[in-house]
């Protein structure tokens, strides 16, 4: 016998006590007047004792079946609000979401949306790990992660919110003093400041409308795990260095920072909702990924059409 309680026995047999008729029960549970029957038939056998006296005219509990009625009644009422509280909570978006976003990302463009995705969603909480270095959803426990990347992860689900675009830049002083590059082959002889995260770390690859491809070492005197570090040596003027859109835009917008070899592209990348997985995926993580596409989908970061 197994050890696991008769749970539908009991939920049976309760439902059955409650309407005093096994037709009755068998109405208000959606099933067949055989399937109580049987439910019931095997609960009294795990017992081993009988639970009802059954005539062709009516139903009555034994003395056996009143001291485990109630208590067989409460369990099915507290199920009953289990599964009413789950339904709930996976239809309607609230509990904690745990995110985890690259940090110059997440200060810059996911911070200053939580008001007004807290006013949306008064019941959601969002735990936000700010890192550049990529998270293992599944092992570290988060519901959900923003990434940018060339191409999502496979072993996660990924809906693609924008696509990002890395540029190459360098101070308007720099490149008075330095000389602009016109060919990415030229950066050997200029100092280029590297980011541990690239997904091909100390590698920048260029192509052009010919569909000439190079590939480049940079070499320099910094390098860091967020890409905000590289700003003030950048700004400076001592060095060239690579920056996504959302990082340098306000920065070429104002003058001081320059895109240099624009007739070449990297790889370019895009904005990812990532999850574990997209079955069953719970209201609360719905909400997020539809309020970022609304929200993130044409940022005003965009200097590469």
């Amino acid at each position: 016998m197994s050890l696991l309680p008769d749970f539908e026995g009991l939920a049976m047999f309760a439902k059955v006590a409650e309407e005093r008729s096994f037709a009755g029960a068998a109405r208000a549970l959606g099933v067949s007047v055989a399937t109580v029957s049987r439910a019931v038939a095997r609960l009294e056998e795990r017992l081993g004792a009988r639970l009802l006296n059954r005539t062709s005219r009516q139903l009555a509990l034994t003395e056996f079946g009143r001291t485990i009625a109630d208590s067989a009644l409460k369990i099915y009422r507290e199920a009953e609000e289990a599964e009413h509280a789950a339904r709930e909570m996976s239809a309607r978006p609230r509990g904690l979401v745990r995110l985890a976003v690259p940090m110059s990302f997440g200060v810059r463009w996911v911070a200053p949306l939580m008001p007004a995705f807290f006013r949306e969603y008064p019941d959601v909480q969002i735990d936000l790990h700010l890192s550049d270095a990529t998270v293992d959803l599944v092992g570290q426990g988060f519901d959900a992660a923003l990434r940018i990347a060339v191409l999502p992860d496979s072993s996660l689900v990924a809906r693609r919110l924008c696509p990002v675009a890395q540029i190459i830049v360098a101070s308007p002083e720099y490149l008075a003093t330095r000389g602009t590059p016109r060919h990415p082959s030229e950066l050997a002889d200029h100092p280029c400041l590297g980011y541990t995260y690239r997904a091909r770390i100390d590698v920048w690859r260029f192509t052009n409308a010919d569909g000439e491809e190079v590939a480049i070492k940079p070499e320099g005197p910094l390098r860091v795990t967020n890409s905000d570090a590289l700003l003030p040596t950048v700004l400076e003027g001592l060095a060239i260095a690579e920056f996504p859109e959302f990082i340098a835009a306000d920065h070429v917008r104002a003058g001081r920072l320059v895109p240099i070899l624009e007739g070449w592209q990297m790889a370019r990348g895009g904005l990812y909702f990532v999850t574990p997985s997209a079955r069953t995926r719970p209201a609360k993580v719905e909400a997020l990924a539809e309020f970022f596409m609304k929200h993130l989908s044409a940022p005003d970061w965009r200097l590469v059409s």
